[in-house]
């Protein structure tokens, strides 16, 4: 479904991105993880065509979007929820998930509402009130199901578990695996969250300084001596 392929990307003269290689294949879920500042998020961007890459391709079944305008690369089937929620704070929780569902057709809307809160029940008891107002939790949730409003195929998630309590990390994991499982929404999960994103993830890359260094399926990563002593040692 995703390729990039030897992607590299700049801010200035700062080098983000340095000949990135990855796949997401079809109803997978990828994980990215690595440290603070290793280039996960520019990588989504980047997918997202903001910054575009300097050098290489990301290509979405097969189509090359290296250089398309980002409206378009969501309407082509990519949803973004990034890193920090970044909800519309003096929206309704309803009218944050309209602005979510601009890219898709409004025949679907109805229906895209009553799915996504299935998946997140607390939002539809909460559909009239601003998101300034949800806890850190909720305004995640929001986060999420405006991004599915969208009907992507192809769902980018900037670490959904920052700064949330552990039982509501919990939730939001089960969440993702339904809706790669119920909805065939295929995920490429950015997080430092090691320990559940690996459990969670068909297959995982490590990136170190904008480079990939380590591939492998979920448990093959989570069993690396490497990958235990960097991100998972001290508990989960």
């Amino acid at each position: 479904m995703l390729r990039v392929e030897g992607v590299r990307t700049f801010y200035g003269p700062i080098e983000a991105l340095r000949g990135v290689d990855i796949e997401v294949r079809d109803g997978e879920i990828v994980t990215l993880v690595g440290a603070n500042g290793a280039g996960k998020s520019t990588l989504l961007m980047t997918i997202c065509g903001t910054p575009h890459a300097a050098q290489g391709r990301v290509l979405f079944d097969g189509r090359d979007i290296s250089r398309e305008a980002t409206h378009l690369i969501i309407r082509a089937g990519i949803a973004h929820a990034p890193e920090g929620r970044r909800i519309f704070p003096r929206m309704s929780v309803l009218e944050n998930l309209q602005m979510g569902a601009l890219a898709a057709n409004a025949y679907h809307f109805e229906e895209d509402l009553r799915r996504v809160f299935v998946l997140f029940p607390t939002l539809a008891s909460r559909r009239d009130q601003r998101g300034d107002t949800l806890s850190g939790g909720e305004q995640q949730m929001l986060a999420i199901a405006r991004a599915l409003m969208s009907r992507p195929r192809l769902l980018l998630l900037d670490e959904p578990s920052l700064g949330l309590a552990p039982m509501i990390v919990k939730q939001i994991f089960r969440i993702l695996r339904d809706i790669n499982q119920t909805m065939r929404t295929t995920i490429l999960l950015v997080e430092q969250n090691a320990f559940h994103a690996l459990r969670l993830a068909h297959r995982g890359y490590v990136m170190v300084n904008g480079r990939i260094t380590l591939a492998g399926t979920g448990q093959q990563l989570l069993a690396n001596r490497e990958v235990r002593a960097a991100y998972l040692e001290g508990g989960h």
